[in-house]
This record gives C-alpha cells, structure tokens and sequence, in this order.
C-alpha cells in the first residue's frame, strides 16, 4: 500500500474528529468563561474597563508568545502528544485560581493592586489553550476528506461554539450568584475557587483519555500533501494567502473577543443597570449560542457554496450590525445594541474555521508551522478588546467603540474577496 493510500485511508476518520471535537469543547468554554469573569473581577477589584480588558491581554498574548513554540513541539511529539500537554498545562492553570484567591486578605481584595496577581494566572491557562489550537486546528484539516476541509472544520467547531453558548450561563450560576452587597470582596474573590478546581479535574481526564486512544499521525499525511504538490517552497512565509490569512484571524479573534467582552459592561450603562451583570450573562448566552447554531448550519453551507463567499457575506453582515449599533439614536440605542450585538455571534459562527483552512490551504509539510504562525494572531483577542476599553475609558462612550470590531471586519471582507487566493 502506497504512502497516498495509507493517509487517505485516515481522512475522514470518525474517532479521531469525536475526540477533536471534545477538544474545541474545553477550548469554548475555559475562553468564553472569561466574558463573565471580567465584570466580576472589575467589580471585586475597583477596577476601570480598561484594566478590566487586562484580563483578556493577559489571556490572549499567549498567543503571541507560545504559538510558534507549540508549532515546534508538534514537529516533536506529533499533533496528539502536544494535545495531551495543551490539556495539562491548562488544568495547572485552573487550578492556580485555588490558592491565588485564597491568599486575597479580608478588606484588601477592593485594591486593584490584587487584580494583578490573576493576570499571570490567565496567561498559563491560554498557554495550554494554545497548545490545543496549534495542535488541533490544523489536525482537523489534514484529517478531512479534501476539498471538505472547511465543512469539516466547522461542524467540529460547533462543539467549541457548544462550549461558548453554555459558559456564561454556567458562570453567571457558579462565580455570579453570592455576589451580594453583605459579601467581601474577599469573600466574592473567592467564588471562583470551586468553579476552576472541577474545571482542572475535567482538564485532566480528557488528557489520560487523549492518551489512551489511538489516534492517526497527521504529521504523515502533511508529508504526503507535500510530497504531491512539489511547489518548492522553503518557507511558510512565501505562502501569501497564509500571511493575509494570520491578519484575518487577528481581526477576527479581536472583534468577537471584544464584542463578548464588553456586551455586559456595555447593556449595564446603557440601562443604568437594568439589564445588570447576572442579566447580561444571560443574554451573552445567545450572542455564543448564535455561533453555536451558525457553525451547525455553516456546515451544510460550506459543502454547496465556496467558503470565501460565504465568508464576505458573514464579514458584510456582521459590520453592518456594529455601524447601526454606533449610529443607533437615544431612543433605541439600548436595543439595538442589545440584539445587534447578539446577532453578529450568528455570523461569526463560520469565521474562524474557513479563515483557517483558506490560509493553510495547499501547506502540506508547512501546515504545522503555520498554524503556529495564524494562532500567535489569536493576540488580537489581547489588543483589540484593550483598544476598545481604552476607548470606552477616555470618552465615556460605549458605542463609537464598537467601530473598532466594525474596521476588524472589512478587513475580513477584503480577504475573503482577494486574499485568501493561494499562489
């Protein structure tokens, strides 16, 4: 049997894409449990929105620093061994949140100084969470029946979309619930503990049973997409649809991270507080659970439409909903924002995966490394919510900062209508 047949022969393979899909699951719901965490820690810690945002800084610069190295240790261990390590250093990372806000002294957690103590805390969890990315993205992609790869890719991801739907009603139950006036804020600081030590347990069954399981060597058929396609290439960075494609992902990963970040800072003010923390919560729900549905249905999509149409309809659409959010009247702004908001979540649903198989697309041997590269982009989750808070800081206005998600996606557009073209 040819080395073709053999990796033909693992495409499509039903264990291995249910064991993925698990994957994309815990990297939904430890990603999206930080919307909820944000309003908590800024009411606990006195802080302002834009050291709020600091939380997603610190979480999404992982990105930036730890994507190429998780690149490498695939090209060591193969995609599953850095699988099992993405899990364990997240769980090491949920697991911090224990003793971090035990050491919180009664009458001292109200100084924002305490809030800096997390912040390292987030960045060794979006360590692991970015050894899974690295890994599992591209893992889907190679495994995928060819020319399925974005179809395949979105219906696997719905799992993650599963995860962000279900997360801010989880922790608006857990981590909201006993933030009462008569509690601390030690006391509040301290719902948290519960919450994250499961969260660590949960990390580290899903890592023995990655690791029981028999899964197929994506590395192998990266060699043989190669081996087919003789195009020459030394370098990841001489693929221009990749480079394009790593700023897509940083536009895209910023915009829906600021969006869900700010949603229940940004209903509060607009209410004056009707619509409160634990409310907005709620309503978060169905801003992750409309990307949830999206990706079920992209999936079906993707398999009649070429993906970069249906990527320029989602980015038009979705920039769309902010610019009448920003220009929206005094009478309406509050419910224009509040289901303009939540509407674009439908049409984020597709984004990421038919970004990342364009821009891997053609890569064989360099897939690896590139997904390395298109994940350290994940950071526009660290900048683009800090702009925006920075925004909303200066000038008390919550809605002319959501023309920053709005530019994020027309560029989107633009490489869905000419970037994505591989050379």
């Amino acid at each position: 049997m040819t080395s073709y047949q053999n990796t033909a022969s693992a495409r499509g393979n039903p264990l291995a894409l249910s064991v993925l899909a698990s994957l994309f699951f815990m990297l939904g719901f430890v990603t999206c449990l930080n919307d909820v965490l944000i309003p908590h820690l800024k009411e606990v810690f006195a802080l302002n929105n834009r050291e709020a945002m600091l939380t997603q800084t610190a979480f999404f610069s992982a990105y930036a620093f730890m994507s190429f190295a998780a690149g490498k240790v695939i090209d060591r261990i193969g995609y599953k061994g850095t699988v099992i390590v993405g899990f364990l250093i997240t769980a090491l990372g949920a697991f911090l949140f224990y003793p971090a806000t035990a050491a919180i002294p009664e009458g001292g957690a109200d100084k924002s100084m305490y809030f800096y103590v997390f912040l390292p805390i987030f960045f060794v969890m979006a360590t692991g969470i970015t050894f899974l990315q690295v890994a599992g993205n591209p893992y889907v992609t190679l495994l995928s029946v060819k020319g399925k790869e974005s179809a395949t890719l979105t219906l696997v991801q719905a799992f993650n979309s599963v995860a962000t739907a279900i997360a801010p009603y989880v922790g608006a139950l857990f981590i909201l619930k006993d933030t009462a006036e008569q509690m601390s804020a030690a006391q509040r600081a301290q719902t948290m503990q519960m919450p994250y030590l499961g969260l660590t347990g949960f990390l580290i069954l899903l890592a023995v049973a990655v690791a029981a399981i028999r899964l197929p060597a994506a590395e192998k058929i990266a060699e043989a997409d190669s081996e087919e396609l003789h195009d020459g290439k030394t370098s990841v960075f001489q693929y221009r649809h990749m480079v394009l494609g790593a700023i897509a992902i940083f536009c895209y990963v910023g915009a829906e991270v600021a969006i869900g970040s700010q949603y229940i800072l940004t209903m509060d003010h607009l209410t004056n507080g009707v619509i409160n923390h634990q409310t907005g919560a709620k309503l978060l729900t169905l801003y992750w659970g409309g990307a949830m549905v999206g990706r079920f249905l992209g999936s079906a999509v993707l398999s009649r439409f070429a993906p970069n149409k249906v990527l320029l309809f989602n980015a038009s659409v979705a920039m769309t909903l902010l610019l009448a959010v920003v220009v929206a009247g005094d009478a309406g702004k509050a419910m224009v924002a509040q289901y303009g908001l939540i509407a674009i979540g439908l049409f984020n649903s597709i984004m990421f995966p038919t970004i990342f198989s364009l821009a891997t697309h053609k890569l064989g041997k360099f897939t690896a490394d590139a997904s390395g590269v298109i994940c350290t982009a994940i950071v526009g989750g660290a900048l683009v919510p800090l702009l925006q808070g920075d925004i909303v800081t200066r000038f008390d206005d919550y809605l002319i900062s959501y023309l920053i998600p709005a530019a994020c996606y027309a560029y989107i557009a633009f490489f869905a209508t000419k970037g994505y073209k591989a050379e």
